[in-house]
């Protein structure tokens, strides 16, 4: 019987690098994505070119307002912080990017559909080590959720499905993630990372999430193709 895996996908060089490393390991492709009052929405587009590519089953968009709750430069009327290096951020703090509860919601989602699909793993592209301080990034909440999830659903509490919550990325840096995609035939063109594009879908390059794509790609040694138009 062939795997199924939900994959959580933003259409950013984390969760596409995931994705091809979940069907790498022989898993039935469920893409993932949410429409949840991000400031910008070139992101689903780059997920829904990464689905085809990468020839999931299907894509779903789920429609979500976290900005109706605000408080993130990403849902709200704040201004996203720009910087010219890496080594300006601040990795003591927790950015204004930070999206309050954001991956406790998209898992949830992921699990219920899981759950339908009896689906045994949800892949989900976070990183402990190039980050931005992000607390629904650490192997400590990702634990804690499929501890939950197994406790939450009729699938879990029958042993019908055991569903693991697989992080490929966790304790990998930028630079081995882009590797590591390049090897699986990756072509990061179609996927943007940057917090703050423009009309066109042009990345700023100097958001916090820029910097360590361009750091990422320069430490791979390999072509960074993304349109910048630093903003």
């Amino acid at each position: 019987m062939t795997k199924k895996a939900v994959v959580l996908s933003s259409g950013g060089i984390d969760s596409t690098t995931a994705m091809a490393m979940a069907k790498a390991a022989g898993n039935e492709i469920f893409s993932l994505s949410f429409r949840y009052g991000q400031r910008h929405l070139v992101e689903l587009e780059c997920a829904r070119q990464v689905a085809l590519a990468l020839k999931a089953r299907t894509h779903k968009i789920i429609d979500i307002d976290l900005g109706q709750f605000g408080g993130s430069a990403l849902t709200a009327d704040i201004s996203v912080p720009k910087h010219d290096r890496v080594d300006q951020l601040d990795a003591t703090q927790i950015p204004i990017t930070y999206v309050p509860a954001r991956n406790t919601i998209f898992l949830s989602y992921a699990m219920a559909w899981a759950e339908v699909l009896k689906a045994s793993a949800i892949y989900i592209g976070v990183t402990a080590v190039d980050y931005s301080g992000y607390p629904d990034c650490r192997p400590e909440f990702i634990t804690a959720f499929e501890t939950m999830a197994n406790l939450a659903t009729k699938t879990g509490v029958t042993k019908e499905t055991v569903l693991t919550i697989e992080t490929p990325l966790i304790h990998m840096s930028k630079a081995q993630i882009i590797t590591t995609g390049t090897g699986l035939g990756i072509d990061y063109s179609f996927t943007i990372s940057c917090y703050d594009p423009d009309e066109q879908g042009h990345s700023c390059g100097h958001c916090d999430s820029c910097l360590h794509r361009i750091k990422g790609f320069k430490e791979a040694g390999i072509k960074d193709p993304t349109p910048y138009f630093h903003g």
